[in-house]
């Protein structure tokens, strides 16, 4: 999963991550799930022919994007394995994001290593049981997961683990990362709370506090043994710059003997939803993002390649000028641009300014 040939040039053509929404089935019960997941498949699913057809239009882009199996639980979906080896076989780079179930076992994991994946994603919500547990609606599902994290290690994977920011967690943020300072992963991705799906229930941090954890995570850019990046609060980057680092290259004066740049990777800069990122639901419903509910078609009736080139809401997504409020005149409105997805799920407006941004911009707005 190598981006670094992936420039902010490519954005009006092609995605950087495509996720394919496999199945909504899924065994857990997750607080923050934006899919609202359930126990069976949706009869809406798209079949094995429908799947493999658009993972064939997917690898029809200019430039290749990497291809993440997620849902739901992909794991619980009958046809997995054919779907990953077919889209190796296309010259796709997958990865996968199964749930801490039953299903995630050590022979599970080597038959999707065999067919091909070599980057999972992992998501661990509390540096507790009774944290983390609480958050998936499963006993047990912290002790899994660190399974899932040992098995992965033993395999050889380049994991990222993602963990949702929110109120109820904050306090355990610099356990976390303690806790994920042994356990060789490529990445750990902060994800700041949309409140979509289940999500509503769950309260955000305030403004401030997403600066406080910027700042934690400038820290550990610089001295973690993995590297680190946001999902869904863009306006780190414009906090990096602001400490006269490079959102791309990582902190200053960073070098290739760095361990975290061994590691992982960084997102080029601007990418975001609509830009770079491009998202099609279990049923082939076509969006900029997962989180952001403006759909743009259905596959197959529409073409994955033409909605992300040409759909208006895709065109919007790109054009950083024509965003609004202080994201409109904002000077760092190309590397950042704002969570379109939270704009829009606060404001009922995606072209309107992030609200959990508290920067404000040097130069005034018209």
């Amino acid at each position: 999963m190598k981006h670094s040939s992936y420039t902010a040039a490519d954005f009006a053509h092609s995605p950087l991550m495509f996720y394919f929404e496999t199945t909504l089935a899924c065994d857990l019960v997750c607080k923050h799930c934006r899919a609202e997941a359930q126990e069976e498949a949706d009869s809406g699913e798209l079949s094995t022919e429908q799947a493999k057809a658009l993972i064939a239009q997917v690898a029809s882009f200019p430039r290749k994007p990497t291809l993440v199996f997620t849902g739901g639980d992909p794991l619980k979906r009958h046809d997995l394995f054919e779907l990953i080896e077919y889209a190796v076989e296309l010259g796709l780079g997958p990865a996968l994001t199964p749930s801490a179930t039953p299903l995630a076992t050590l022979e599970a994991f080597k038959r999707v290593k065999e067919a091909g994946i070599t980057h999972l994603g992992v998501s661990l919500d509390g540096a507790t049981a009774e944290t983390h547990d609480s958050f998936r609606g499963f006993e047990g599902s912290f002790e899994k997961t660190l399974e899932m994290l040992e098995n992965a290690r033993s395999l050889d994977f380049r994991v990222q683990v993602n963990t949702t920011i929110c109120k109820r967690n904050l306090p355990e943020f610099d356990a976390i990362a303690e806790l994920l300072a042994d356990k060789h992963v490529a990445m750990w991705a902060s994800f700041f709370l949309i409140p979509v799906g289940r999500g509503v229930e769950l309260e955000r941090i305030e403004p401030q506090q997403y600066e406080e954890v910027f700042e934690k995570l400038w820290k550990l850019s610089q001295t973690a043994p993995f590297s680190v990046k946001t999902t869904e609060a863009p306006h780190y980057r414009r906090f990096v710059l602001q400490q006269g680092g490079d959102p791309l290259a990582g902190p200053k004066g960073e070098n290739k003997d760095n361990a975290a740049m061994r590691r992982g990777h960084r997102a080029p800069l601007g990418v975001t939803d609509g830009r770079g990122i491009m998202f099609v639901n279990h049923r082939g419903e076509i969006y900029p993002a997962g989180f952001l509910p403006l759909q743009c078609g259905k596959f197959p009736e529409n073409a994955v390649v033409e909605a992300y080139q040409s759909h208006p809401t895709f065109l919007a997504m790109r054009d950083v000028d024509k965003f609004r409020g202080r994201c409109g005149y904002c000077e760092f409105r190309g590397v950042c641009g704002g969570s379109r997805s939270r704009a829009y799920a606060l404001t009922g407006d995606a072209m309107e300014t992030d609200p959990d941004c508290i920067y404000q911009p040097q130069r005034g707005g018209e």
